[in-house]
């Protein structure tokens, strides 16, 4: 509990090295992670050369930490390998939907949440790449990514050089709902997002984007209602290619 009491966003790393058996240890406990059917519908693909960094580092907007941290590692959902298991055993696989898609990719999200656990508890940190949906086509190419295989989340790790402070997190009492969804009034996001709203960090993030409200800047900057548009298109047209569609 304490872990997760004091867990921080690490994006930046020292020199040392994160060994194999290490990585292959945490990948090997993290298996035990619940798992649709127990099928384990995910694959992880680990990137350690400087090359395929720098490669796979536009896809998550150059951000310094992809070719900063000793170890990237791509999560998948994964139907390929099942499928080619039943078709190499006289069974007949129905895995070519958006269904099996949403089975794997949370099979993926789940064990990656899992790794990230057990690595943190090591000492190691991590940071977790929204990206990897914004970018999947370069993703699919540079990693060689087949049929019924699309990535869903990347991780990049090492072990800390920085100790930044705790991001803020919203109230207890704004995510739960007793027995039936209880809906947000006026009132409610008021409690729940003014506290939020009056961080310094926050006011000043407003001032430096020249918007009213902090709402504003996830809104009109950050995640626009024009760029998620054409990143479902774009995440669409890529499950499709895969297979998934």
């Amino acid at each position: 509990m304490e872990m997760f009491n004091n867990r921080r966003t690490i994006r930046k790393y020292a020199s040392k090295e994160v060994s194999e058996d290490l990585v292959r240890t945490l990948l090997e406990k993290a298996e035990r992670t619940p798992t649709m059917g127990n099928l384990q519908l995910y694959s992880v693909v680990i990137t350690r050369e400087a090359e395929k960094k720098a490669q796979l580092a536009p896809a998550h907007f150059n951000q310094p930490m992809v070719p900063g941290a000793p170890v990237v590692l791509t999560f998948c959902a994964d139907f390929r390998r099942t499928t080619l298991w039943a078709e190499n055993r006289k069974a007949m696989p129905g895995y070519d939907n958006f269904l099996s898609f949403l089975n794997a990719a949370t099979d993926a999200l789940l064990y990656c949440q899992t790794f990230c656990n057990l690595a943190e508890e090591e000492g190691l940190g991590t940071c977790f790449l929204g990206t990897t949906i914004y970018n999947p086509q370069s993703i699919i190419k540079t990693l060689g990514l087949p049929r019924l295989v699309m990535p869903v989340a990347t991780i990049t790790l090492g072990w800390p050089d920085e100790n930044p402070p705790l991001t803020d997190r919203l109230p207890i009492d704004s995510i739960i709902h007793n027995e039936t969804y209880n809906d947000y009034t006026p009132a409610r996001i008021d409690t729940f997002y003014t506290p939020k709203e009056q961080l310094e960090e926050n006011k000043h993030f407003v001032e430096i984007n020249h918007k009213e409200t902090l709402a504003q800047v996830f809104t009109d900057l950050r995640y626009t209602k024009e760029a998620n548009e054409a990143i479902s298109e774009v995440l669409l047209k890529t499950l499709k290619e895969q297979g998934f569609m």
